[in-house]
């Protein structure tokens, strides 16, 4: 690979005076870290009912890939560009705190669902809150930590990705098993659920109460480029956007195709190992949770990468590091899935997710360096379009339809997730690979712009 290199990168310590200080910026970190984690859990415990839901709600896998993916992300995508407008110009933290509320409480609604559509409703109304999450959140860590520890900071903050989606399967797990001789629960005023919806309530109903954390963030100034403008007009966004077109297309997409593998795989691993390898449904969420949140790790591997390469003189290190990892992540995928052995299989399981988190710890922090500060909210909001309705909308349900369609089997769903990630990885590379000289030149026209706006 040809570095592209600029020996001026490393920041000096003078940079640090502008931001808050540091023990509070971590402590903002890990609360945001914590409403991230819950983020996921609420999202992907779903994945580990799918056998019950589908019984109860008599449903088939491309109807319960509409559940886990289509139906929350749609809706997740759309919501997310007028509320990231909110977050380029009003309250971050407020708009986390009441989005964490309403998703809470449309999960704990879940356990209350008897059918099909009052189920996607639900999902829909998860989808609609977490949209407020990331547009708010990277604005705000972005202006917590200065772009020398930036990177680091996004990725940490990025595996709530893999803790959330790790403890869904942990915490889905361990009820399974503990409700596994009964069935049925009789609760005051809500009456008989069943024990896959008890689920649902147990994990959406502390979120209401958590959200009282956010309360406790304060309201940093915006700082970079163009952070000084109040409300930039939707007009001039576009304008940005389309000059800028190359950069965003290529980070964009390539992100969106990486995370159509990884929904995918997420959406589908537990039933690969409980169809293929005839595990339990108990045994699958506890030993598949324990991995997912052991490659938590690579989020922060990948932020601490991208840093360090900065410091080396790369200029594109960020995109770089997306390249890295989606290269990274092709043996052990390959290799988790064919291996005959099932532990054999969940350990190299590992790595293979070790290497997608890497991609998701560093992407935003990419993202955050060629965008203006009042631009931030809604480049991430098209950056989540992205990636949730390409990735989540699709990847579940391309993998349940190859498995359907063209299998005809459920058990081959194993060869149906090696389709998709081999395929995603390998054009996902190629697109970074062409995106890493346009996405130098809009960080140095970023840097220009500021320049000229501050003279």
């Amino acid at each position: 690979m040809t570095a592209i290199t600029d020996s001026d990168t490393v920041p000096t310590t003078r940079d640090d005076a502008a931001y808050p200080r540091p023990a509070y910026a971590w402590y903002v970190l890990g609360v945001l870290f914590i409403v991230f984690i819950f983020s996921f859990l609420d999202r992907q415990i779903l994945n580990l009912l799918v056998a019950p839901i589908r019984r109860d709600l008599q449903i088939s896998d491309t109807g319960m890939s509409l559940l886990s993916g289509f139906g929350f992300a749609l809706f997740f995508a759309l919501f997310g560009f007028p509320l990231a407008r909110f977050a380029d110009s009003g309250s971050r933290r407020g708009l986390i705190a009441a989005g964490f509320a309403l998703w809470s409480l449309f999960t704990a609604g879940c356990g209350l669902t008897r059918n099909f559509t009052q189920m996607f409703i639900m999902r829909i109304g998860v989808g609609v809150g977490e949209a407020s999450l990331n547009p708010a959140a990277y604005s705000l860590i972005t202006d917590y930590f200065p772009p020398h520890r930036r990177a680091t900071a996004l990725g940490l903050y990025s595996m709530g990705i893999y803790v959330g989606a790790g403890l869904a399967f942990v915490v889905g797990g361990l009820v399974i098993g503990m409700t596994a001789s009964q069935p049925e629960y009789v609760l005051p005023v809500v009456g008989v659920i069943r024990s896959w919806q008890l689920v649902f309530l147990i994990v959406g109903l502390p979120g209401l109460l958590l959200a009282l954390l956010l309360f406790t963030v304060a309201e940093p100034s915006r700082k970079g480029p163009g952070a000084g403008a109040s409300n930039i007009p939707i007009h001039d966004v576009f304008a940005y956007m389309r000059n800028h077109r190359a950069t965003f297309a290529s980070h964009n997409i390539a992100a969106a195709i990486l995370a159509f593998s990884a929904f995918g795989a997420s959406a589908w691993i537990p039933s690969f190992f409980i169809r293929h390898h005839h595990w339990t449904p108990a045994l699958t969420g506890q030993v598949i949770g324990v991995v997912i949140m052991f490659s938590a790790l690579g989020c922060a591997c990948g932020g601490l990468l991208a840093d360090y390469l900065a410091k080396r003189g790369y200029k594109d290190a960020c995109m770089r590091t997306m390249l890295i990892a989606a290269l990274l992540g092709i043996p052990p995928t390959i290799g988790y899935l064919l291996v005959p052995s099932a532990v054999l299989s969940a350990i190299i399981l590992a790595p293979a997710s070790l290497a997608t988190a890497m991609v998701f710890g560093v992407a935003p922090a990419a993202l955050m360096e060629f965008t203006p500060a009042r631009m931030r909210g809604q480049a991430t909001a098209l950056y989540a379009f992205a990636v949730n309705l390409i990735g989540l909308g699709v990847g579940p349900t391309a993998v349940a339809l190859i498995t359907d369609y063209v299998f005809h089997d459920d058990n081959m769903v194993g060869y149906s997730l090696l389709i998709v990630a081999l395929a995603a990885h390998t054009t996902a590379a190629l697109i970074l690979w062409g995106g890493l000289k346009p996405f130098v030149r809009s960080k140095n026209q970023l840097a220009q712009w500021g320049i000229a706006q501050a003279a």
